[in-house]
């Protein structure tokens, strides 16, 4: 098997001796007959588009993660991880793909958060009480599932929606919201106990040989939202001290950039800082470092020093 050689050089693409599969956002994937390799370079994404500005060792941390997650989960429910190549790949079991995002949710944040603003009060059938604030608790876990796509945005979809267009069927669907709702429970329990919060996250699942099975990727800085528990206040934007792809989003709506036109470089300051969050999640959770070794800086700080 190919290792790839990696001395911390940002990879915006890799060149592997196997048939591209396909290039997603981050992850070029090589077609290895019944098996997939995974491959995780530098690149990084916001509201769906692709910045032309590589995040040093992003790719190391997504997969790391990636692997230490998958190695722990598999007695909860069964995935396609088989083997650990380098620090940016990894072979995985060759499985066809659900087209469905399973978006699970315990705080009142992001898109949530702004359909609850407008007025909405029922979100995926679940019914929410008056007077939430941003980013609190919600009083029961819930699954917004959307479609999945390769490219654009991602639509809500219902259970009703997504038997009748035969992208499940309802007991697949019942299967994998059981499976969804446990490991969202272990992923929270393991990043309680390093002091994080797991406000929400999106998993993927596939079928292989007739069993349902989850596929890449499990909660990472670019799939999930990850909270510093020393820091979280009700009613406050997050960012600041968290470790996921909220701090990029903030900082390209703060230089009017949505997805919109061409996407823009980021300067060096904001690269550092995305890259000490990138690789913080992974060390922070594996127990390897405090969230508070990381120094990091909120937006408006980064935007002061950008001024000035």
């Amino acid at each position: 098997m190919f290792e790839m050689k990696t001395n911390h050089e940002i990879i915006l693409e890799t060149n592997l001796p196997y048939p591209l599969f396909k290039r997603g956002k981050v992850r070029d994937v090589y077609d290895l007959g019944e098996t997939l390799l995974l491959a995780s370079t530098d690149r990084i994404s916001a509201f769906d588009v692709n910045l032309p500005t590589g995040i040093p060792r992003k790719g190391e941390a997504l997969n790391n993660l990636s692997v230490y997650w998958l190695k722990r989960t598999k007695k909860i429910f069964p995935n396609h991880y088989l083997e650990q190549i380098d620090d940016r790949t990894m072979k995985v079991q060759k499985v066809e793909r659900i087209d469905i995002e399973w978006v699970t949710r315990g705080y009142l944040y992001g898109s949530a958060w702004r359909e609850y603003k407008k007025g909405r009060r029922t979100i995926s059938g679940v019914n929410l009480p008056e007077g939430l604030q941003l980013a609190e608790e919600l009083p029961e876990m819930i699954l917004t599932p959307t479609t999945k796509t390769d490219a654009g945005h991602d639509v809500e979809i219902t259970k009703a929606q997504a038997i009748n267009n035969k992208l499940v069927n309802a007991e697949e669907w019942r299967e994998l919201e059981e499976a969804t709702f446990k490991l969202f429970e272990f992923y929270n329990k393991e990043a309680d106990s390093k002091d994080i919060i797991i406000p929400d996250f999106k998993l993927e699942y596939g079928r292989y040989n007739n069993n349902l099975i989850q596929i890449d990727e499990p909660p990472t800085h670019d799939s999930a939202r990850f909270w510093a528990k020393q820091y979280y206040k009700v009613g406050e934007q997050q960012e600041g001290h968290a470790l996921d792809k909220e701090f990029l989003r903030e900082y390209l709506k703060r230089i009017s950039f949505t997805g919109e036109g061409k996407p823009p470089t980021l300067p060096s300051l904001v690269v550092e800082e995305i890259s000490k969050r990138c690789t913080g999640s992974y060390q922070v959770l594996i127990g390897k470092r405090k969230i508070e070794d990381l120094a990091l800086r909120s937006v408006n700080e980064l935007m002061e020093e950008l001024t000035r």
